[in-house]
């Protein structure tokens, strides 16, 4: 509570009395001034997350790098150093050119398409009234190239069993036919795939789906859909996803993120929180990549710590706790940090700050120092492990060093609670996860591959809003694995999945499951229309 004080009582006030009073006014005055920065500041942060755009691009005017003078690490600005460098040597400044237009980009689209050939001609009655009887002669053809394209088609497939008798025994034979998927039911493997690529890729809800279908003249119902689709998903898909679960454990580094959704009937009050789990390979490894969901109902360590019981190496996330207490119960388990994590609340400070004094911050700078050394990293990308491993001792490792002991000075120069304070607890709270990528060169700096990996879901969960539930939840998790998944390895995940649901129906009863090598997404016995055509698109 502030006193207020009268002009008589003040001028009764000896000299000290008046100093010490200045002195707590001016105190009470700066506690206000940082408590309204921090006002301002979160108020910005939650204009933006409302209104403003989610990029956290930074492109800095000037690129920065770091040096060691007199047994100091400073920075600088490398454009400026380059520039001083060139103009000592007498060169001339060049202008910067725009990047030339790719050429034959029109014929890399088409490549791979099925062509139908469409021919525009004149009747030889119309010829000869232009040009008189064998008055003409053919020149080559002008081509046009326009895409096609054939709406969906709904028609009904009716099998016809031939069943065969011998006239002198009691044999009786049925022609080879495909298994019925759910007996009794009129969904096929093209069926089930549309219905899977729409919801689980394409995030359209069922609601959405039954009337499109209507609009084929097709009447199916939204409960008809979920109830194929979670059998489908329990009694074939799980198969391969718990061939890829144990596939997953041979990798060296695993990536792993978590996000909620809202399951319905879950036996808890409404609102209650359930999470989606997603690990996946590390993003070095380019080939061969799994993606796999895990549905749970809460956010604690049982989870992954049964999930990545059988796994020995090392997994990157987030900050999140529940990581740390696993490796600290395991000495074959090693966590790794996400440097992205580290800069995104530098990123929200400089943004909550005016324009004008965005550059000026420590925020910001933060930002570029981090910036220098994912620019080192990817100079690394396409070098082979141990390689990227020494070249980081090299180039990466002083850039790391040197933006830790400038957190550390500047530290105690910000204001407490800020954006930027929490960005500097963050980075050295979790110092010791954010260096291992320097020790391995199979992991990465971050990760954004598990953040991109369970991006489909949280579209998906924006449209159908939660699952109704725990049984769909699961199944849920069971066809996003196979999706994302197809989608890592360069497969169109609607051939993939009606694949999947022609071929596995065949071998229920199959005790070797060596059948699935030949259905995993690298397998080169999966058909060609499973795999995308064109240029490589796996990241």
């Amino acid at each position: 509570m502030t006193l207020k004080y009268t002009e008589e009582k003040l001028n009764s006030f000896d000299k000290e009395t008046l100093i010490q009073l200045f002195l707590s006014q001016q105190e009470q005055l700066e506690n206000i001034d940082h408590n309204l920065q921090l006002v301002l500041e979160q108020m910005a942060d939650l204009k933006r997350h409302r209104f403003g755009r989610s990029s956290e691009r930074h492109e800095p005017d000037e690129q920065i790098s770091f040096m060691e003078v007199d047994g100091k690490i400073v920075f600088f600005n490398e454009s400026e150093a380059v520039a001083a460098e060139e103009c000592g040597n007498g060169a001339e400044a060049v202008p910067r050119r725009r990047p030339k237009k790719k050429q034959g980009k029109r014929e890399e689209d088409l490549d791979g398409l099925p062509v139908v050939v469409i021919e525009h001609s004149i009747s030889p009655e119309e010829l000869a009234a232009l040009f008189g009887e064998g008055g003409f002669k053919q020149l080559p053809d002008e081509v046009y190239r326009r895409y096609g394209f054939t709406p969906a088609k709904v028609e009904v497939e009716e099998h016809h069993v031939k069943v065969y008798a011998g006239k002198n025994t009691d044999e009786i034979v049925k022609a080879p036919h495909p298994e019925c998927l759910l007996r009794g039911s009129l969904v096929s493997p093209s069926l089930e795939a549309a219905v899977m690529n729409a919801k689980y890729v394409n995030a359209v809800p069922l609601y959405r789906q039954e009337r499109e279908f209507e609009r084929y003249g097709l009447h199916i119902s939204r409960q008809n859909m979920a109830n194929w689709t979670i059998q489908c998903a329990d009694r074939y898909l799980a198969v391969l996803y718990d061939y890829l679960h144990e596939k997953l454990y041979s990798y060296h580094v695993l990536q792993a993120d978590e996000t909620p959704v809202l399951v319905n009937k879950d036996g808890r009050p409404a609102g209650s929180k359930s999470y989606m789990w997603v690990y996946r390979t590390g993003r070095m490894y380019t080939e061969r990549q799994i993606v796999l969901y895990e549905y749970q109902k809460t956010r604690n360590a049982s989870h992954p710590r049964e999930f990545l019981k059988d796994f020995n190496g090392v997994c990157v996330t987030d900050g999140y706790q529940v990581y740390h207490t696993l490796e600290d119960e395991r000495e074959d388990l090693k966590i790794a940090g996400c440097w992205s994590h580290a800069r995104r609340r530098f990123d929200e400070a400089v943004k909550a700050l005016p324009k004008a004094k965005q550059k000026d911050s420590r925020a910001y700078l933060a930002l570029t120092m981090i910036q220098a050394i994912y620019r080192e990293e990817k100079q690394l990308k396409e070098l082979p492990a141990q390689e990227r491993h020494n070249r980081r001792q090299l180039s990466i490792r002083p850039l790391v060093e040197a933006y830790f002991t400038w957190v550390r000075e500047n530290l105690p120069r910000v204001p407490q609670k800020s954006k930027t304070w929490e960005g500097f607890n963050y980075t050295l709270n979790q110092e010791k996860y954010l260096k291992v990528f320097l020790d391995d060169g199979e992991v990465p700096m971050d990760n954004n591959a598990a953040e991109q990996s369970i991006r489909g879901f949280c579209i998906g969960k924006k449209n159908w809003v939660m699952i109704d539930t725990v049984v769909g939840a699961k199944s849920s998790a069971i066809i996003y694995s196979i999706a994302e998944t197809a989608k890592a390895n360069n497969l169109k995940p609607y051939d993939y999945f009606e694949y999947l649901l022609t071929e596995i129906p065949k071998h229920l009863d199959d005790t070797d499951r060596g059948f699935l090598d030949d259905l995993l997404p690298w397998s080169p016995n999966l058909p060609a229309n499973c795999r995308k055509p064109g240029k490589d698109e796996v990241k």
